[in-house]
């Protein structure tokens, strides 16, 4: 059998082993340590802004991020409905009620314009959102500026999805430092990353502090063990972290690799009828294409629908994924308020995302491309 072409697994720079090794020969295998101080560090100076914590995954620093923002049982909270249920889950955690609102069709990110009809709805209804979680889908920015309008004229504090989008900016400002918070996934499948884990931004040190202080179980300052708060074991590992100082050397070479993945899907699918990409609206936009992703409309393949492509391409052993499946669908938020426009249902009918992998060799691109010819001809 050929060999597995994954949609997008880890790539390793060769730097990691160093900081890994230095944690072993400290004695810093620990949630705590030089590694984890160096790779806040690292994201403050990429991101440009003054605080991060380092923690155990992005569902992590959405959590923390709804209790700093005092999202407590029966509040309600605002999330895009085109992303992945770890956006949406922490909502839960607390006890609160997700408020589930569509995409446009420039970005496939939340919709501004639902977004203040959701609001004034849930206002009039004597339910103010409590907080908004924005996603940057794909690494594609969403119409930040608009929802920052909306969110403000409403006094409603945004929390930055950015788990898909590091590396990724919009008028030169670094996703994630848009938000009153922003969080970072470093999950194996991201553009880089430590295994598992996250951070958490902001431009709020005080915010910031406390973060690390409820991500270690809150122990407060004494001698013994003494908790006035209910903490969590949130913290990143230094071992971990080690891997996501390695990373940070090649970040931005791990963003053009993305970027060049995506010219090569365009080099020769831009001429096949029915197929289009999702893409950068304007110059304003700076996509890291963390992954390819493409429409597929029957209507103009001669029938050929985004399942046949995936399957053709899973015989070749090729991996591919349909795009979110909406969580306004998913059985385990269908009972929530959402505030759709069929958008992101079309979406998911008829989108599929390709391998993106920065690691993708010659020969797993030939193989891609001829797989995916051979499916378009039929």
């Amino acid at each position: 059998m050929k060999n597995k072409i994954w949609l997008s697994s880890p790539h390793m720079s060769g730097n990691e082993q160093k900081y890994v090794n230095e944690a072993f020969d400290t004695n810093w295998i620990a949630p705590l340590g030089t590694n984890v101080n160096g790779f806040e560090k690292d994201l403050q100076e990429y991101l440009k802004i003054d605080n991060a914590a380092a923690l155990s995954s992005g569902s992590a620093a959405i959590h923390l991020a709804l209790i700093l923002l005092g999202v407590v049982a029966g509040d309600e909270v605002i999330a895009s409905s085109f992303t992945f249920s770890a956006t949406v889950n922490p909502i839960t955690y607390q006890g609160a009620i997700p408020v589930l609102v569509d995409s446009e069709v420039d970005t496939w990110n939340m919709d501004p314009v639902l977004l203040e009809k959701a609001i004034i709805d849930r206002i009039n209804k004597a339910k103010k959102p409590k907080a908004i979680i924005i996603v940057h889908l794909y690494g594609m920015p969403a119409k930040i500026e608009e929802i920052r309008l909306v969110a403000d004229k409403y006094n409603i504090p945004i929390i930055e999805d950015a788990a898909e989008a590091l590396g990724s900016s919009y008028k030169g400002q670094k996703l994630g430092t848009f938000g009153d918070f922003g969080i970072l996934s470093f999950n194996g499948n991201k553009i880089i990353t430590t295994s598992g884990g996250g951070a958490l931004v902001a431009k709020d040190k005080n915010a910031i502090d406390k973060s690390r202080f409820l991500a270690t179980q809150a122990r407060d300052d004494a001698p013994h063990y003494q908790h006035s708060h209910v903490g969590y074991n949130y913290r990143m590992s230094n071992v971990v972290a080690g891997i996501g100082r390695g990373q940070m050397i090649v970040i931005d070479e791990r963003v053009e690799q993305r970027r060049a993945n995506n010219s090569f899907y365009h080099e020769f699918l831009d001429s096949i009828e029915g197929i289009t990409f999702l893409e950068e609206p304007n110059d304003d936009y700076f996509s890291n294409y963390w992954l390819t992703t493409i429409l597929v409309d029957a209507s103009k393949t001669g029938g050929l629908t985004r399942e046949d492509i995936r399957l053709a391409l899973e015989k070749e052993n090729i991996e591919t994924r349909p795009l979110w499946k909406p969580m306004h669908l998913q059985p385990v938020f269908e009972k929530y308020p959402a505030y759709v426009n069929g958008v992101s249902e079309k979406l998911f009918d008829d989108g599929l995302c390709l391998p993106s992998g920065s690691n993708l060799s010659a020969n797993d691109r030939t193989r891609i491309k001829d797989a995916l010819l051979k499916a378009l001809k039929k």
